[in-house]
């Protein structure tokens, strides 16, 4: 009864992303900040335009409307918010931290009923 949807912003998500985190985590323990952040930003930008374009090459994706609703709005509100932490300082605390880690749970907490 879940929709594809939700087990793609979750499910998938989530395990694609495992791999991102241990590295950037890493990253971070060894002080490569760097490497974390263009782990991340180069990860996103990766998704939404190559993997996103070659499934769009293969096959046309159907966006509903609810998507370009809710979903697509919250990602960009994230970004902008990311990008707002990152310039007050040039740096993201432990604070910054948690505050993306329940924002990114209250988005999830939305999508499941």
């Amino acid at each position: 009864g879940v929709s594809d949807l939700v087990i793609g912003l979750t499910v998938l998500a989530l395990g694609t992303s495992l791999p991102e985190l241990a590295a950037s985590v890493v990253g971070a323990v060894r002080g490569k900040t760097a490497f974390a952040v263009g782990n991340v930003v180069g990860s996103n930008i990766y998704n939404v335009l190559a993997v996103l374009g070659v499934v769009a090459l293969i096959t046309p994706i159907e966006i509903r409307p609810s998507t370009l609703r809710f979903e697509l709005p919250i990602m960009v509100a994230f970004t902008l918010a990311l990008i707002g932490l990152m310039a007050y300082g040039r740096r993201l605390t432990r604070v910054d931290g948690a505050i993306l880690v329940v924002g990114y749970v209250g988005f999830i907490s939305l999508l499941v009923p």
